[in-house]
């Protein structure tokens, strides 16, 4: 009896131990320790599409790289959040990252209206963030020292679209609509100083808001100023509707809009109504190369799904993180190293070879190599047809 009893104690230490280890956010597995990294991005909602191809590229590249942390002695894991797109709710998720300490990095967000004030909690825990896609110029005009980006800024897409409109759509006569978030106001503003500065005319500008679904009295004031090309500082979910509603008022002049119109999503919303539109994107076409190519094939073959524009720029992302990892690992002896190790090693980065594009982080953490794309839909089927590229 005393020995049943004295196992029983035991087997229950051993239990509670291994739940301890369990719920440590330092645990192990398979004796190696667990680095986690995470995204930050909407799941839901709107821009759901644009923020999963996030996650699974960079899904696709912790996968890719798991064998060789393992010899390493590190299990990674990636962790995925759902912002929701909403800034409130980026902070919350932001918070939460913060308090779990195996998390050393982040691939974030979609949205800049949300990684602005989710980074303010990152660098308070000194956790790192590599963006696929926030263009906004304040994003990294901060000055945060964990805050990067591979894409280009909107102070470089605004003008590079700008300048396609007047010289090459010869455009004159421009109305300006936005959606009234930091994305989008900040893109429309770029792309009206330089528009001015090139000669063009702004004819009016109005504002809308990320939910709405009816852009008659907009349009009605579009048709009046009859421009020679709308510009739209907005996301796909608003853009296709106001797209499709554009042409049905027979508003056939070219539309131009930025990265945030770049997904399949405003194909199947718009429908035919996408044909005469013009769009930048800090996004490359992944298909270009043979590199690309495979990514692709490796992308539809794990996840059943197509890539989207920014796909294999949250595999880059999580690279260039994961990168800056393993310099973090050697420097700090094999060991765990520390956050701030973590954010050092990433931002001083300068000729990582993604899929789509290298990077290499200025002191601010903007991508030296960042380009800016334009396309155009010559029919109905996403993606749309390369037209031109801009280099700094």
């Amino acid at each position: 009896m005393v020995m049943k009893k004295g196992f029983a104690i035991l087997a229950s230490a051993s239990l509670a131990a291994g739940i301890l280890a369990g719920c440590n956010n330092g645990g192990e597995k398979d004796g190696n320790k667990v680095i986690k990294i995470a995204t930050n991005t909407p799941l839901s909602g709107n821009n759901a599409i644009l923020g999963d191809s996030i996650k699974l590229g960079a899904q696709l590249a912790l996968d890719d790289q798991k064998a060789a942390f393992k010899k390493l002695g590190f299990d990674l894991k990636l962790v995925p959040y759902d912002d929701q797109g909403d800034p409130k709710k980026g902070v919350a998720n932001a918070e939460q990252l913060g308090a779990d300490k195996a998390i050393l990095g982040v691939v974030g967000h979609l949205n800049s209206g949300v990684a602005i004030p989710a980074s303010v909690k990152y660098e308070k825990d000194h956790l790192v963030m590599v963006s696929p896609s926030n263009t906004a110029n304040e994003v990294t005009d901060r000055g945060l020292s964990v805050v990067n980006r591979i894409c280009a800024r909107d102070d470089f897409q605004g003008p590079a679209g700008a300048e396609f409109a007047v010289n090459t759509l010869k455009a004159k006569k421009i109305f300006i609509i936005q959606d009234k978030t930091a994305y989008g106001t900040g893109l429309a503003n770029e792309f009206k100083a330089a528009a001015e500065q090139l000669g063009a005319e702004i004819l009016g500008e109005e504002g809308i808001s990320v939910g709405d679904k009816d852009f008659n009295g907009v349009l009605n004031n579009v048709k009046a100023k009859n421009p020679d090309l709308v510009f739209f500082g907005g996301l796909y979910a608003e853009g296709g509707i106001l797209l499709k509603q554009a042409r049905d008022k027979e508003l056939n002049m070219p539309f131009m809009g930025g990265d945030g119109m770049d997904s399949s999503g405003l194909v199947d919303i718009a429908g035919d109504a996408v044909k005469n539109f013009y769009y930048t994107s800090v996004a490359g076409d992944t298909l270009k190369t043979d590199n690309g190519k495979k990514f692709a094939e490796d992308y539809k073959a794990k996840f059943k799904k197509n890539i989207e524009s920014f796909s294999s720029y949250g595999y880059d992302s999580a690279g260039v993180l994961l990168e800056g990892l393993k310099d973090a690992i050697e420097s700090s002896d094999g060991k765990t190293p520390s956050r701030e190790d973590v954010a050092a090693a990433v931002r001083a980065i300068q000729d990582y070879k993604g899929v789509v594009t290298e990077v290499g982080f200025d002191d601010k953490g903007d991508n030296k190599f960042a380009k800016v794309f334009i396309y155009t839909f010559k029919e109905a089927k996403y993606p749309g047809t390369q037209v031109g590229e801009v280099t700094k």
